[in-house]
């Protein structure tokens, strides 16, 4: 027999409960599209903190939202197709992670509101007209990685002392590396240092540009903020360390994974910070209305675990800096 106060309908590849308002028929269950370059597992602490965001604005998953994820696993290429079969399925929204994740969901709908949990320079890339008015259908949060990752470089600096010839490993098929590059460059050149271009399109890549790095006699690693990079990072900490170069991430999860340092943005509140956005746009809000918001939680996080094994003493001066310490 059916429960009078709820019942089930299926959606997609599952089964949602919908419960009923009394005397007003079944709540309508929205639909929320999820477009990551990154894997399931690798991404896991960024969907836990949109649920956390969506729950703070009376959004429970199977209760009256689905989530339709879609995963690249690290292969920019899949995101095309996974942002048309998003558009397909009619979702009221789409989230996205990273300016090519928000690049192949802008290609597949003019019409599907767009939220981004991350992008760099969404003007530049002509995802929105400004910051303020962003004016079509997408908005969200913007990061700053034109300005993070030169101040990257400086903790670099201040902890590997002497050190005067840096690699830099970045992904070429990411377009937002472009800026960061330029910005590095100018702030190399006030430090001293000279930069070494070292690129990983694949994971097979990743050992190949370590190995240019040690022939091109690298002293310090930095890396740039890329989905590819970060699904990588436990291969590309361990790298490091049996090559013995410091090297300091965009995010905490590749010292989490066994990196020395990082510096960047807190991935996690960006996507808690994007629910809501999504809550606005499902009580009717219009993307273009909604200005684009900056990235605002920073943070320094250092292994020293990590740099007693590379024999390294992480100075005073950086060390006040830290948001945390991993003993």
């Amino acid at each position: 027999m059916m429960n009078r106060r709820a019942f089930i309908v299926g959606i997609g590849a599952g089964l949602v409960v919908v419960p009923y308002i009394l005397g007003a028929g079944p709540v309508k269950v929205a639909r929320i599209g999820w477009l990551h370059p990154r894997s399931a597992a690798s991404t896991q602490n960024l969907v836990d903190a949109f649920r956390q965001g969506l729950r703070e604005n009376g959004w429970i998953e199977g209760q009256n939202i689905v989530i339709e994820y879609r995963f690249a696993g690290g292969n920019y290429g899949r995101l095309p197709e996974l942002a048309i079969e998003l558009v397909k399925l009619e979702v009221d929204v789409i989230v996205t992670g990273g300016t090519p994740a928000t690049r192949a969901a802008k290609d597949a709908t003019a019409a599907i509101p767009i939220v981004m949990g991350t992008a760099t320079n969404p003007v530049g890339s002509g995802f929105v007209a400004s910051l303020t008015r962003p004016g079509a259908n997408i908005t969200g949060l913007s990061t700053t990685a034109e300005d993070v990752s030169p101040k990257s470089l400086e903790f670099l600096v201040a902890t590997v002392p002497g050190a005067d010839r840096i690699a830099v490993l970045s992904n070429p098929s990411n377009p937002s590396n472009t800026g960061v590059s330029r910005s590095l460059q100018a702030m190399a050149q006030d430090l001293g240092v000279r930069l070494l271009s070292v690129y990983a399109r694949t994971p097979d890549d990743i050992q190949g540009a370590f190995a240019v790095m040690a022939r091109e006699g690298a002293q310090a690693l930095i890396v740039l903020p890329d989905s590819l990079l970060i699904e990588e990072g436990g291969p590309i900490a361990e790298l490091a360390a049996e090559t013995r170069l410091p090297a300091i991430y965009p995010f905490r999860e590749h010292v989490d994974a066994g990196g020395l340092m990082s510096y960047g943005q807190n991935l996690a509140d960006n996507y808690r910070r994007a629910a809501t956005f999504v809550d606005k746009i499902l009580r009717g809000a219009r993307p273009a209305d909604l200005p684009v918001e900056q990235s605002i939680k920073f943070e320094l996080v250092i292994n020293l675990r990590a740099a007693r094994a590379l024999g390294i003493t992480i100075p005073e001066s950086v060390l006040m800096r830290a948001d945390k310490v991993i003993e």
